[in-house]
């Protein structure tokens, strides 16, 4: 397969679900040693795929999977919710270390609402908050849920957030798709009583989404406040509205919905900038009768304003049906996500799906779309200041110390390669590899990959992923 150029800015992200113990850790119970070599494993496996972002769930159920002061340890961690692991480690802590040693971004992915995950079988701890404030939950289905109407769950959800914020280097606070449960038929959400006390004159549907977008703008506003380099996404259900719904909708027929089902205002967030950047969980093959990949990116790419779009594809759904046994689908996803100056990246769900090469797209990635690195895109709004140019310092058998003495903190130095006579401009070079240091590095210029009849070039890069303008190396 020929090799393309890629984008020098693209999100590469991948999810790592700890609930039900999908893709990290595979089951509870693990020594820690095992969790450890577990997540490395997985860490190593997306880098030579060419990922540059980690997406982990770190608080599935009103839980944790960190040393938290408002909940208890994760049951999938340890087989029982709020016993710690032993010998005591912080798994966030260095899962962010781990990620972050490879040059890639780490997001902590949070659920708002769910707090127990199966009312039969879900391990429950005599610190869990159902058990000190049964009366902040709701029962639906086999779940328990925070009830999203109480002034008192908002701030709960606040405060958790503030906590990571503030303790932890993290690079993103992401939430998914479940803010009110998605609907089981024939069944009300119980919180009639709260609309009565709280509804102030609204009708129900309004009152449920004014609840969302309270949440959202109170996470927002903490993230600002205490470290407003950290990014704040949401990956919601593909659909916002159906267009029989809404004239602004898309032209699909989702049986459920982010507006009308999930009480999710999406827009209504990218509107306002609450939110940094959404990743619509497009699920569907192209040409699906109902929701057709295609017909829903075109959608997405429409209603961003301004903020970062990276589409969410379902790898997972490898050999579910003919369109999904075709090698062609992620890799003509792709195509199409790289047609739209207004879509950044991609997100994959989920991390396990990889394991298996399924119809060969892990070799599909790593050898062809995501062959070169990437850098995460900048965001102007937070920062868009550009670092200082790297300096050289030539040595003896072809190696070149890389120095830098900015004040900004900087991540890595990226090398580029450029045609001859192409103009110097970080568009128009290739990325060609990333050196993760915070001032010096030593590179071999004949580990270089691809430079024959190139120029070489070395940028800094921030720890917003702004870059300097490019010092040539040969």
């Amino acid at each position: 397969m020929a090799q393309v150029s890629s984008p020098n800015y693209e999100f590469r992200g991948v999810w790592v679900a700890s609930v039900a113990n999908i893709d990290w850790p595979s089951k509870k119970n693990l020594s820690v040693a095992e969790q450890k070599a577990e997540y490395i494993r997985l860490l190593d496996m997306h880098q030579r795929n060419g990922m540059n972002a980690m997406i982990v769930q770190i608080r599935p159920a009103g839980d944790a999977l960190y040393p938290s002061p408002y909940e208890p340890w994760s049951e999938f961690l340890t087989g029982k919710q709020g016993l710690p692991p032993t010998p005591l480690y912080d798994p966030l802590e260095f899962m962010i270390t781990e990620t972050h040693k490879r040059g890639m971004e780490f997001h902590a992915w949070l659920n708002p609402y769910r707090a127990v995950f199966n009312l039969l079988s879900s391990s429950i701890s005599p610190s869990h908050l159902t058990k000190i404030h049964p009366e902040w939950f709701l029962i639906y289905g086999d779940k328990k849920y925070f009830n999203p109407g109480l002034p008192e769950v908002r701030q709960h959800t606040a405060k958790v957030v503030k906590d990571l914020v503030t303790r932890y280097n993290i690079d993103g606070i992401h939430m998914d798709d479940y803010f009110y449960p998605y609907r089981i038929t024939g069944k009300e959400f119980p919180d009639q009583k709260d609309f009565e006390k709280y509804g102030n004159g609204m009708k129900k549907e309004d009152w449920r989404r004014s609840n969302c977008d309270s949440v959202i703008l109170l996470i927002h506003t903490i993230v600002r406040k205490v470290n407003p380099h950290i990014k704040f996404g949401i990956s919601p259900f593909g659909v916002w509205r159906n267009k029989s719904q809404d004239p602004m909708g898309s032209d699909t027929k989702a049986g459920q919905t982010n507006y009308d089902d999930l009480y999710a205002d999406i827009l209504l967030w990218l509107q306002k900038g609450w939110i940094d950047y959404v990743v619509p969980q497009l699920y569907w093959e192209r040409g699906h009768k109902l929701a057709d990949y295609d017909v829903l990116i075109d959608w997405w790419n429409e209603h961003t304003y301004g903020r970062q779009l990276y589409i969410g594809h379902g790898f997972y759904r490898a050999g579910t049906n003919a369109a999904w046994r075709s090698p062609k689908e992620i890799p003509q996803q792709l195509q199409a996500v790289r047609a739209y100056p207004t879509t950044q990246g991609s997100v994959y769900f989920s991390s396990k799906s990889f394991e298996t090469n399924p119809n060969g797209w892990s070799d599909s990635l790593r050898n062809h779309y995501y062959h070169y690195p990437a850098l995460v895109p900048p965001m102007a709004w937070i920062d868009n200041t550009a670092p200082a140019q790297p300096l050289i310092e030539k040595q003896a058998n072809n190696m070149v110390k890389l120095v830098y003495k900015g004040d900004k903190k900087i991540k890595a130095f990226g090398i580029l390669t450029l045609t001859l006579n192409t103009e110097v401009r970080f568009v128009l070079a290739q990325l060609v590899q990333l050196v993760v240091a915070d001032k010096v590095a030593v590179i071999d210029m004949a580990k270089i990959p691809d430079t024959k009849d190139k120029r070489i070039f070395v940028v800094s890069v921030d720890m917003d992923n702004n870059v300097s303008p490019m010092t040539e190396l040969k």
